[in-house]
Order: structure tokens, then sequence, then C-alpha cells
């Protein structure tokens, strides 16, 4: 088993937000599938096969449920985030599992992990 998506909400005005996506994490868009209309959603490919499905919706984002995306260099990624002026907060202490949170633009609770091996 393999998390081929996750979908999350943005405002409908946050298509002007997907190069925070393209600088900092690096995320590589992608064209939609047929016979859905591109102006209602951005794709990204998240390595693996995954992918990161923005959907343009007119409501706020949840409080609290998130996305989590494991990465090699976690204290490179973090300094390219905070570099481009975004906030990060440290978790709970996960053992094996050094992580750190964000806020994308549109309010999107973001969680960044490298899982030890």
């Amino acid at each position: 088993m393999r998390l081929q998506h996750v979908s999350i909400a943005i405002p409908l005005t946050g298509r002007s937000g997907r190069a925070v996506l393209r600088r900092p994490v690096r995320a590589r868009e992608r064209d939609v599938l047929p016979k859905l209309d591109p102006a209602g959603f951005i794709w990204f490919r998240a390595g693996g096969g995954a992918e990161l499905h923005l959907m343009l919706v007119d409501e706020p984002p949840p409080e609290r449920p998130h996305f989590c995306l494991a990465v090699d260099d976690l204290e490179a990624l973090r300094a390219r985030i905070e570099g481009a002026g975004v906030e990060t907060r440290d978790g709970t202490e996960l053992i094996g599992r050094p992580r750190f949170t964000c806020r994308d633009p549109f309010g999107n609770l973001v969680e960044l992990t490298r899982i030890a091996g």
C-alpha cells in the first residue's frame, strides 16, 4: 500500500500561490486528468507516484487536519521555507521522526518529517 494523493482546499484566489510549492518545496506541477475542470484544480507530483491535489473552493481550511510529507533533507527544506518568509514550528518530539509544521499561504497545516531508517 502507498499513498497516491492528498487533496486539500485552497481559496478560489489561490492560483497565484502555486509558486510557494514550486520554489521551496520544489514540487512539479502536472495537468489534471481529462473531464476535470482545470480552473478548479492544481495538481503537483509529490514523488514516487504520489500527488498533491489543490482544490479551489470558497471556504476556509480546517484548523488541525493536515498532510505530512517525508523528505530526505529536513533541515535544508526548513531553511528554504523559512528563507521564503514562512514561519515554522516544532511539534511534539517523536523518536526517530524529526519534524516541523508550517501553514501554506492558504492556511492549511503542513507537517514535514524525515523518517529515520
